[in-house]
């Protein structure tokens, strides 16, 4: 399946959500409403999909919840097969989880793009908890090497 186009959308997304970050960072407050700032500042105009946070979502907690949500699609847009449900499944839990609706506004904007994204994932509950999800990594795996393997990397041993 020839999906490049697909990453190269997926890619462009997440320049928009740090985009998106740095405007809100630029704001000075990190304990307003993600939601709010984007109805009120023209400098997140652009980015609809902010509006459908959670209400009560402040600048602090959406930057946290966005390195989250994000930090594992590039690595995962390089390997040679694109695990779909794992891209959606992050941001949902990490972003929209409790907020169903906030989560259908999300998929709506992205599959404007990528037509599949958000698709075979079970149905959300609405109003469960909200947790952040970020873990820790151990010092030791922060420093161990990245084994490279297969596409882009070219296999051990040949030459090209």
């Amino acid at each position: 399946m020839d999906d490049r186009f697909d990453r190269r959308e997926l890619l462009l997304h997440v320049g928009d959500m740090l985009e998106a970050l740095s405007c809100l960072a630029k704001t000075g407050r990190p304990d307003a409403l993600v939601a709010q700032l984007a109805t009120e500042q023209d400098s997140l105009q652009d980015f609809g999909y902010l509006r459908a946070v959670a209400p009560k979502m402040t600048v602090a907690e959406f930057s946290a919840r966005v390195a989250s949500a994000f930090f594992l699609w590039p690595k995962e847009l390089l390997e040679s097969e694109l695990n779909r449900k794992a891209l959606a499944s992050t941001v949902r839990h990490d972003l929209y989880d409790g907020n169903p609706d906030g989560w259908k506004a999300y998929v709506a904007h992205v599959q404007k793009k990528v037509k599949w994204f958000g698709t075979g994932l079970p149905d959300m509950k609405p109003g469960a908890s909200v947790e952040a999800s970020v873990v820790a990594a151990p010092l030791a795996e922060w420093d161990a090497p990245d084994e490279k393997k297969g596409w882009p990397w070219p296999q051990p041993g040949s030459t090209s």
